[in-house]
C-alpha cells in the first residue's frame, strides 16, 4: 500500500456496512480518502473511530450516484478539490423485497438498476478519465456479490442477482478497454458471499447461514489494491467457512 499513501481513493455507499469499513482502512492506510453517500452526516461519523491522522484524511461528500447530475458534479468537485481520483470502490448497492414477476414494481427495477449498475459504470467513467487525463496507472475495484456467479436461492431478491451478473460482465468490458488502451490501469471485482450488514435487512436468511463481516471485504480490497504494479487481481470470490451457495 506504500505507493497509495498521500493518493486519492473515492469510496461510493461509504456510510455503512462495507463502504464504512473500506473507507476507514483506506484512510488508515495513509491514503485520502473521499466517502460518498447520501448520508453524508453518517460518514462524517466514521471520524470518530479513526485515529486523529487518519480522521483528517476521511472527507465526506453527499451524493446519490443513481443520479447522473449528482455524479457529474461530485467528481468535478473531487477534480477541484483534490486533484483527481487515483482509486475508485464501487460499492454502492441496494435491494428491493419483491418477486421479479410482481406487477407494479418499475420504480423498484429501475432504483436497483440505476444504483448498482448505471451508477457503478458513470462513477468508473469519471474516475477512469481522470487516471488517464493524469497519467495515472490508477485502479478501480467493484463490489459484486456471489450472486453475480450463481442466482441463490432466496425470495425476493428481485433484480439483484441480474444486477450482480451485469457487473461480472462489465469488469470484463472494463478491463478489454482498458488493456487495448494501452493503460496499465487496473480493475478488480470482489465477490463476497452474505455479509453482515445493512442490506440484509429483511433478507429471509436461515438461522444457520455463516455470514461475512464488513471488515474480511474491506481486508480483500487492501489486499487487491496493495499488489505490485504488475500484478492484477481479476476476480476474488469470498465465502465464509461452511457456506453451501
Amino acid at each position: 500500500m506504500d505507493r497509495w499513501n498521500g493518493k486519492v481513493a473515492v469510496v461510493t455507499g461509504a456510510s455503512s456496512g462495507i463502504g464504512a469499513e473500506i473507507a476507514k482502512d483506506l484512510a488508515k492506510a495513509g491514503m485520502i480518502t473521499i466517502g460518498l453517500a447520501r448520508r453524508v452526516e453518517r460518514v462524517e461519523q466514521l471520524k470518530q473511530q479513526l485515529p486523529k491522522e487518519a480522521a483528517n484524511r476521511l472527507h465526506a461528500m453527499k451524493c446519490d450516484v443513481s443520479i447522473e447530475t449528482d455524479i457529474e458534479r461530485t467528481f468535478q468537485r473531487i477534480a477541484d478539490t483534490y486533484g483527481g481520483v487515483d482509486v475508485l470502490v464501487n460499492n454502492a448497492g441496494i435491494v428491493r423485497q419483491n418477486n421479479l414477476l410482481d406487477p407494479g414494481t418499475a420504480a423498484d427495477l429501475r432504483a436497483v438498476l440505476d444504483t448498482n449498475v448505471t451508477g457503478l459504470v458513470l462513477c468508473s467513467q469519471w474516475a477512469y478519465k481522470s487516471m488517464v487525463d493524469r497519467k495515472v496507472d490508477g485502479h478501480i475495484v467493484h463490489i459484486s456479490s456471489i450472486a453475480g456467479h450463481s442466482v441463490p436461492n432466496f425470495p425476493k431478491l428481485n433484480i439483484y442477482p441480474g444486477t450482480k451478473h451485469a457487473v461480472r460482465a462489465i469488469t470484463e468490458t472494463m478491463r478489454h478497454e482498458m488493456r487495448d488502451a494501452g493503460t496499465k490501469i487496473k480493475v478488480t471485482s470482489v465477490s463476497p458471499g452474505a455479509v453482515k450488514t445493512e442490506i440484509l435487512d429483511g433478507v429471509a436468511i436461515p438461522e444457520e447461514m455463516p455470514l461475512l463481516e464488513a471488515e474480511d471485504i474491506s481486508a480483500a480490497v487492501l489486499y487487491a489494491i496493495g499488489t505490485p504494479p504488475h500484478v492484477q487481481v481479476h476476480e476474488l470470490i469470498i465465502k465464509p467457512v461452511g457456506e453451501v451457495m
